[in-house]
């Protein structure tokens, strides 16, 4: 598991990535990612991950 140093989020509201010191409340963000690569990619992640179980119904 990260460290809340290393820890990055996607906030959905602002479309932005936030670092450990965001004020965005939890309901609007996706993570924590371990890098802000991996954050900056959340929406596409979660659109994969969709079509897969889509696809497993």
């Amino acid at each position: 598991m990260t460290t809340a140093q290393q820890q990055w989020w996607f906030c959905t509201r602002h479309n932005t990535v936030e670092g450990p010191d965001t004020d965005c409340p939890g309901k609007d963000l996706l993570g924590p990612y371990a890098t802000r690569e991996e954050a900056a990619n959340a929406l596409e992640k979660v659109k994969e991950r969709n079509e897969e179980w889509d696809a497993q119904e």
